[in-house]
């Protein structure tokens, strides 16, 4: 995979590329300081992956991945926590905050290649013959019976949504608005890009929900909906 760095800081640049280098996985194709060079560097060579910094002077890392092509995955590498949310939103693959662990850069580089592996791919997949209790999805040009039960939650990508199932992900071409319209009433949407099965849910507070090992943030716009339809009807039972 081809990767660029966006990052207004020289000494976060170069943490980056040392770990990139680490890696082996990735080849860094340029270093910049501001969106718009690393924009003119986009429009004329391909990039597969952009390690971006939010906060930087001029153009923010979140208006420039609104910029680039739907090809290009984004990783955000900010040293502010609190932009976690707005990541959701540009369809980031994932958010490293400063400084960053190498074992949880590895995590995230791992994620970016699942998602470029599959964004290869030209293959019309989606959903069929959908039942109170399951229905079949097509993935790697087989169908497979998904229980809704068993559905942790799922995850939109570009084109893109991943079913988490608890020792199992499947992969599917389709919209998020377009499968969510399909499932039971137990399944919120807590984010721009996260569907939670609330059945699955183990605890949550008023920034986050969690379920097995996994943390989704609650989206600003999605909170006073998840509050009503969840908290208030558990509250009742």
């Amino acid at each position: 995979m081809n990767c660029i760095i966006v990052d207004d800081e020289p000494l976060a640049r170069e943490a980056v590329e040392m770990l990139i280098n680490e890696t082996g996985e990735l080849t860094l194709a340029g270093s910049f300081n501001n969106a718009t060079s690393a924009a003119r560097f986009i429009g004329e060579h391909p990039v597969d992956l952009i390690f971006l910094d939010i906060r930087m002077p001029k153009v923010t890392g979140l208006e420039f991945a609104r910029t680039i092509p739907k090809s290009t995955l984004v990783i955000f590498t900010t040293a502010y926590a609190e932009y976690a949310i707005d990541s959701y939103e540009v369809d980031a693959v994932d958010y490293l905050v400063k400084p960053i662990i190498p074992e949880r850069f590895q995590k995230a580089v791992e994620k970016a290649k699942t998602y470029h592996a599959l964004l290869l791919t030209e293959e019309k997949e989606n959903i069929e013959n959908v039942e109170s209790e399951f229905m079949f999805v097509k993935s790697e040009r087989r169908f497979f019976k998904v229980n809704f039960k068993d559905i942790l939650f799922i995850e939109g990508l570009k084109d893109y949504v991943i079913i988490q199932l608890p020792d199992q992900r499947i992969i599917t071409k389709t919209s998020m608005k377009a499968i969510h319209e399909l499932l039971p009433k137990a399944f919120l949407r807590v984010n721009r890009s996260y569907i939670v099965n609330t059945q699955q849910i183990a605890s949550f507070d008023n920034n986050d929900i969690y379920i097995d090992k996994y943390e989704i943030a609650i989206g600003n716009n999605y909170r006073d909906i998840f509050f009503d339809e969840f908290v208030a009807k558990m509250g009742r039972v």
